[in-house]
C-alpha cells in the first residue's frame, strides 16, 4: 500500500502535458523492489486480482459501445488488429536484431503500447522477468510519443468521405418553436430518426406533455429538443423560434433530472419504461459520466444515469420512486454480480486451446475476465442481475485494481530494472520501443484515411491502438468531437486483446 501511495502521488505530477496516473505505482515499485528485493516475494495472487477487477470493469463498461457500433466501426476494428500483428513482427525482428530477448520485447510492446494487460500476458507466456522490464522502459516512450502523433493528428482536416461531422458534434440545445402549420410529428424532419424529441406543448394557453403520435396545430408552441442542425430544420419546417422559453412556466409541467438508482429500471430501454402512457412524461436526455446523451427509444438505461424528465406536477412523484433518485444507492457495488462476472471471466480465461506443435492458447487473467466483461456489459442484465455497474463504481475499482497490479509487478520487477535501465540493453529496448510507436502511427494513421475517415476518428482511433486514456483526454482537450470518444471505444478493448494475442505467440515462437 505504500507502493500505491507513493505512486499515486508520482502519478500526478505534470511532465508537460503528460501525467503517468496510475503508471506511478509501477515505477516506484521497481524503484523499491530494486532496493529490496524481498519486497516483491508472495505477491501473485495480489496482482492477479488487481489485473481480474481492471480489465472487467473495463470490459463491462465498453462493451456495449463495442456491439453497438461493430458493424459500422468494423473497418477501423480491421485496421487496429492488423497494425497489432504487423507491429509485433516488426519489433520480434528488430528486437532479434538488437540482441534483446524475447521475453523483453514482449514487455517493450506492452509498454510502448500502454496495454497493463498484455504485460500480464506477456510475463505469463516468456516466464521472464524482462517482460516488466520491458514495460517499464517501453511506457514513457509509448506515451509521449503517442501525445506527439495525436496532437499532429486531431485537429487536421483531410477529407474524411466515409466519416461526416456527426449531427451530435455541438451537444445537444433545446428550443422553444412557434408552429405556423398543422402537421404530424412524422413529417418533422429529424423525428423519424430520432434526431429530436419533443416535450413540452402549449396549446390554447394549456401546457401539457405532447403526446406520442399527437398531431401539431397551428399556433400549438413546442420545445424541441436535438443537437443544433436537427432542431434548425426540425425549427424551419415547423415555424420559427419564440422569444421566450416554454421552461419558464413550471406551473403545471416541469423538468427534473433524476438519479437512476432502481434496479428495476436499470438495464431497460427508454421506450421500455413507457412514461408517456403511465405517467404522461417523457425523457429527453440522459447525462451518463461526463457525456449528455438525446434520450432515443432503443437508449439503455444505467444505474448512475442522470435522466431528464418533463411531466406534469403531480407525477413528479411518482418518477422519482419509479427511478430510484438515490445517491447513496448508486454508490454501492453489487457484489453478487461482481462476484460471478470475475469468476465467469477467470474460467474462461483457464481454458487452454492447443496449438499446432504442442504449445497450447488461453485467454488468462488478463483477457478471460475482459471478453466476459464486454458480453455481459452489452447483455446488460440477466433476470434480476445487472452486470452494468455505475460509473462512479467501475471507475473506481478499475483505478483501485489497477493500481494493485502494477505495484506488485513494480516490486517483483525492480532488481531486474535496475541491472538493465542505464544499460546500453536499455539504450536499444528505448530505440525499439519509439519504432514500435512511431510504426503503429505511420500504419494506422495511413490506413485510416484511405478508408476515408476522418482525422478526429482517428486520432479518438489510434489513442484507443495505445490504449492510454491520458491521450484520449489530450485529444479531447484539443477538440470537441464526439468522433474522438467513438474511436477510442472502437479499439480500446479490441486493442487489448490485440496485444494479449500477440504478445502470447511472441513467446510461443520464442
Amino acid at each position: 500500500m505504500l507502493v500505491v501511495t507513493l505512486g499515486a502521488a508520482v502519478g500526478v505530477i505534470p511532465f508537460g502535458p503528460l501525467r503517468f496516473g496510475a503508471a506511478g505505482a509501477l515505477f516506484v515499485g521497481l524503484a523499491l523492489g530494486a532496493v529490496s528485493p524481498a519486497l516483491g516475494d508472495g505477491l501473485a495472487l495480489v496482482s492477479t486480482l488487481g489485473l481480474a477487477l481492471f480489465v472487467y470493469t473495463v470490459g463491462v463498461a465498453a462493451g456495449e459501445t463495442f456491439f453497438a457500433d461493430l458493424r459500422r466501426q468494423l473497418p477501423l476494428m480491421v485496421l487496429g488488429v492488423a497494425t497489432v500483428a504487423a507491429v509485433a513482427a516488426l519489433a520480434g525482428l528488430v528486437g532479434s536484431w538488437l540482441g534483446l530477448g524475447t521475453g523483453m520485447v514482449a514487455g517493450l510492446l506492452a509498454g510502448a503500447l500502454t496495454s497493463t494487460p498484455a504485460l500480464a500476458a506477456a510475463t505469463a507466456a516468456t516466464g521472464s522477468p524482462d517482460a516488466a522490464v520491458g514495460y517499464a522502459l517501453g511506457y514513457p516512450v509509448g506515451v509521449v510519443l503517442a501525445i506527439v502523433v495525436v496532437a499532429l493528428v486531431v485537429s487536421r482536416s483531410w477529407p474524411g468521405r466515409a466519416d461526416p461531422t456527426p449531427a451530435s458534434a455541438d451537444g445537444i440545445v433545446a428550443e422553444s418553436v412557434h408552429v405556423e402549420r398543422a402537421t404530424s410529428p412524422r413529417a418533422v424532419p429529424g423525428w423519424s430518426d430520432e434526431a429530436i424529441k419533443m416535450s413540452y406543448l402549449v396549446r390554447d394557453g394549456r401546457t401539457r406533455v405532447l403526446a406520442p403520435g399527437e398531431d401539431l396545430q397551428a399556433g400549438d408552441q413546442v420545445l424541441v429538443v436535438g443537437a443544433p442542425s436537427a432542431v434548425e430544420a426540425a425549427t424551419a419546417h415547423l415555424g420559427h423560434r419564440l422569444s421566450r422559453e416554454l421552461t419558464d412556466d413550471r406551473g403545471a409541467v416541469d423538468f427534473t433530472r433524476f438519479v437512476v438508482s432502481s434496479p428495476a429500471v436499470a438495464g431497460r430501454t427508454v421506450a421500455q419504461l413507457n412514461l408517456p402512457g403511465r405517467h404522461g412524461a417523457v425523457i429527453t436526455r440522459v447525462r451518463r459520466g461526463d457525456a449528455d446523451l438525446l434520450a432515443r427509444d432503443d437508449l439503455v438505461l444505467q444505474l448512475g444515469d442522470r435522466v431528464l424528465a418533463v411531466a406534469p406536477q403531480e407525477e413528479l412523484d411518482d418518477l422519482s420512486a419509479l427511478l430510484g433518485n438515490s445517491e447513496r444507492r448508486v454508490s454501492e457495488v453489487d457484489a453478487l454480480a461482481l462476484g460471478l462476472g470475475l469468476v465467469l471471466g477467470l474460467l474462461v480465461g483457464a481454458v487452454a486451446v492447443p496449438l499446432p506443435g504442442g504449445a497450447a492458447f488461453s485467454l488468462g487473467s488478463a483477457a478471460g475476465p475482459l471478453v466476459v466483461g464486454m458480453a455481459l456489459g452489452a447483455i446488460h442484465r440477466t433476470g434480476p442481475l445487472i452486470w452494468a455497474m455505475p460509473l462512479t463504481v467501475n471507475l473506481t475499482i478499475r483505478q483501485v485494481g489497477l493500481l494493485l497490479f502494477l505495484a506488485t509487478v513494480g516490486l517483483s520487477s525492480g532488481p531486474k530494472f535496475a541491472e538493465q535501465a542505464l544499460t546500453a540493453t536499455g539504450l536499444r529496448a528505448g530505440l525499439l520501443a519509439a519504432a514500435i510507436v512511431l510504426a503503429s502511427a505511420a500504419a494506422f494513421l495511413a490506413g485510416a484515411r484511405a478508408l476515408g475517415l476522418s482525422a478526429p476518428r482517428a486520432a479518438g482511433g489510434f489513442a484507443g491502438y495505445v490504449g492510454q486514456p491520458a491521450i484520449l483526454a489530450f485529444a479531447s482537450s484539443r477538440v470537441s468531437d464526439s468522433r474522438v470518444d467513438a474511436g477510442y471505444a472502437a479499439l480500446f478493448a479490441l486493442g487489448i486483446i490485440a496485444k494479449i494475442v500477440a504478445v502470447q505467440v511472441m513467446g510461443a515462437v520464442g
